[in-house]
């Protein structure tokens, strides 16, 4: 998280990022991904943001939600550091839903911050058979506590997935409905 936040800082100070609204609407999401929003979003685009799309409401760091929209075997969740050094958390087709939720904590922890999963139960999700789960986290940088949940599901080898986190008094409660709105308007065609 300290490490987005840092490079969404470097790039906004270089004039790098921008952010585009996402109107109401249904919306196609990469190439096989849809959606029904019942608000605008905030997308953000900056380089080193790795394969989700990030949007935002309240803006960045506030919340993210992370948009998955078919990643395939061997790609990382995240943007791959060039220091080697740190470990990548890669996709496989096949794993299990604990597996998938296990990528989402190592790639949420990597800065040191404390994941703890809440639940994870078999949940609709892509207009198939998914998961949702849902976790909180504390951030090393600031100390404060997010809640989050996420939706995931494999379709022809490829990870379809929505990871919303805000922090846990006030942000979190207030978009928790339209991201579970999203989650259940998700349809992955194929």
């Amino acid at each position: 998280m300290r490490n987005l936040v840092t490079v969404l800082l470097v790039a906004a100070l270089a004039g790098c990022v921008a952010a585009v609204k996402v109107e109401s609407g249904q919306k196609a999401l990469g190439e096989r991904m849809v959606v029904t929003l019942d608000g605008a979003w905030n997308q953000i685009n900056a380089p080193g943001l790795g394969p989700a799309q990030v949007w935002t409401m309240e803006g960045m760091p506030v919340d993210q939600l992370l948009i998955y929209t078919g990643l395939k075997t061997d790609e990382a969740i995240h943007a791959e550091r060039s220091d080697g050094n740190t470990k990548s958390f890669k996709f496989r087709s096949g794993m299990q839903p604990d597996e998938i939720v296990a990528l989402f904590e190592g790639m949420l922890t990597r800065d040191g911050s404390s994941f703890k999963l809440v639940k994870l139960a078999p949940a609709t999700f892509g207009g198939g058979k998914g998961f949702r789960f849902e976790y909180g986290l504390t951030r090393k940088v600031d100390n404060v506590q997010l809640s989050g949940i996420g939706y995931g599901m494999e379709s022809r080898g490829e990870l379809f997935a929505i990871v919303y986190m805000a922090p846990r008094l006030t942000f979190f409660s207030r978009h928790e409905t339209r991201v579970e709105r999203i989650a259940r308007s998700a349809l992955v065609k194929g």
